[in-house]
């Protein structure tokens, strides 16, 4: 069953709709779901698929002739065209008669065993553009390849696409379409527990609990996601070792960069350069104050959900878990599990707030959404917004996010109309997000105040 991604079928829809050359190039991370999308897109077309192999340029070449082959006779075919070149050519002139999609998945394991394959494409691309009803798709997963061999200014093929698509994980609503039977609680547990990329979700079942679903996975030794964040370092990157003694450094609490360098014992300059790789791939995010954009308060949070929760719970436990132990780790785990939760229910709000303002339903109309941290002079302390959003000099929002099984009381409100004094706007707006509801103290507070929206988890999950 295939789950979202509207907005980019559309894309694709909209290009084959044309009916005259285009070029879209997808790229994401591993596991993501980029051969699901094209294989849903080429599936009622008239397509070529070829997906490259991490093997030689004679190989690749082999399975892109059968691939033709097969399109245009309808039968497999020990012959093979001499050359990328002659490949390329015969689809270009093929797609003069009909519309026709030519999809190359793992495209930078072709193009690194053949160097000559993106100049091809160029030159190929230049002569038959303007008679050509070719779709061209290259897709890849290798994302610094694809960024600066693809898409790059300097690259061969630079202006030649017409689209391109940057897959993500799926957003928290998106992963609640792909289970049925979890209670709403359980989905935001698993979406904290794998995030949204497809892949992991995979691995999970909604028929049973979430203690089994982690034990089964994570506390699994022979399970795919036991050793899923490892595998992936190493199909990424070069160095995994030191990417991964910075993710441990920041899942164990060194958040600024001085103290991640020092963690792993690299210059802070050779640190900033594999951190900058880690937020390209989207594990790792650098945050700011809200407000600010340049500044020495930057800290470093991990940023996939799956890798938070690895990090967090088995690399603690591995021993335990490799010797089998699932019942004895789960134990240690689930005390966590509602404090590991509270920053994911943040991101759940944000993702609320920016539905909200795009079904014109936010009264604040805000540019950007980011959590502030600093110093209260009044208390001389530090104090923490959890979500802030700014409309303009005159209007901001304020939110806190409780994810715990009691009631948000009165006194968190007081709190965070308190902390907001800190900042100088006219109209402000304030949203108390709660898991379980909140006291009457604070809905009638909420009410006298009239700038108040007090929202509960199921309204988020109904919404």
């Amino acid at each position: 069953m295939f789950i979202g991604r509207e907005r980019e079928l559309n894309t694709l829809n909209n290009l084959y709709q044309s009916n005259k050359f285009e070029f879209a190039v997808i790229y994401g991370r591993r596991r993501v779901g980029k051969t699901a999308l094209i294989n849903q897109f080429i599936c009622d077309k008239r397509a070529i698929y070829f997906m490259g192999v991490e093997s030689n340029a004679k190989q690749n070449l082999e399975n892109l002739s059968k691939s033709i082959m097969e399109f245009a006779s309808g039968l497999e075919s020990e012959s093979s065209f001499l050359s990328f070149q002659a490949a390329l050519e015969y689809v270009f002139k093929l797609a003069e008669k009909e519309r026709i999609i030519l999809a190359i998945d793992e495209y930078p394991y072709v193009a690194r065993s053949s160097k000559s394959l993106a100049s091809t494409l160029q030159l190929l691309i230049d002569r038959y553009k303007d008679k050509s009803k070719l779709m061209l798709i290259l897709c890849g997963s290798s994302m610094s390849y694809m960024e600066d061999h693809v898409l790059a200014y300097k690259a061969p093929l630079y202006g030649r696409r017409t689209a391109q698509i940057k897959l993500l994980p799926f957003d928290f609503e998106e992963t609640c379409s792909c289970f049925k039977n979890f209670s709403d609680e359980d989905k935001a547990i698993i979406y904290g527990v794998a995030g949204g990329t497809p892949q992991y979700l995979l691995q999970m079942n909604d028929k049973l609990s979430i203690e089994d679903n982690i034990k089964n996975t994570y506390l699994n030794p022979m399970s795919f996601l036991y050793e899923e964040p490892t595998n992936l370092l190493k199909q990424e990157v070069r160095e995994p070792a030191i990417y991964m003694a910075i993710i441990t450094a920041i899942a164990t609490g060194s958040s600024r960069m001085s103290e991640i360098s020092s963690k792993v014992g690299e210059d802070t300059n050779v640190c900033a350069n594999y951190i900058k790789n880690l937020i390209s791939l989207g594990i790792v995010q650098k945050e700011t104050p809200y407000g600010e954009k340049v500044s020495r308060k930057a800290i470093y949070s991990i940023q996939d959900n799956m890798f938070r929760f690895w990090y967090r719970f088995v690399l603690d436990n591995n021993s335990i878990i490799a010797r089998g132990a699932a019942d004895l780790a789960y134990k240690r785990i689930e005390p966590q599990l509602s404090d590991y939760m509270g920053k994911v229910f943040e991101e759940i709000c944000k993702q609320y707030l920016w539905k909200q303002l795009l079904l014109g339903r936010c009264p604040v109309e805000f540019n950007a959404l980011g959590r502030w941290w600093g110093n209260n002079p009044q208390e001389k302390a530090q104090a923490e917004i959890d979500i802030m959003g700014e409309q303009d000099k005159n209007t901001a929002l304020f939110a806190e996010c409780k994810w715990t099984n009691e009631k948000v009381e009165l006194s968190v409100l007081e709190t965070l109309v308190k902390r907001s004094e800190l900042f100088h706007y006219k109209t402000k707006h304030y949203y108390l997000f709660s898991k379980s509801g909140f006291t009457k103290g604070c809905m009638d507070k909420a009410d006298e105040m009239g700038n108040v929206s007090l929202v509960e988890y199921k309204e988020i999950i109904q919404c």
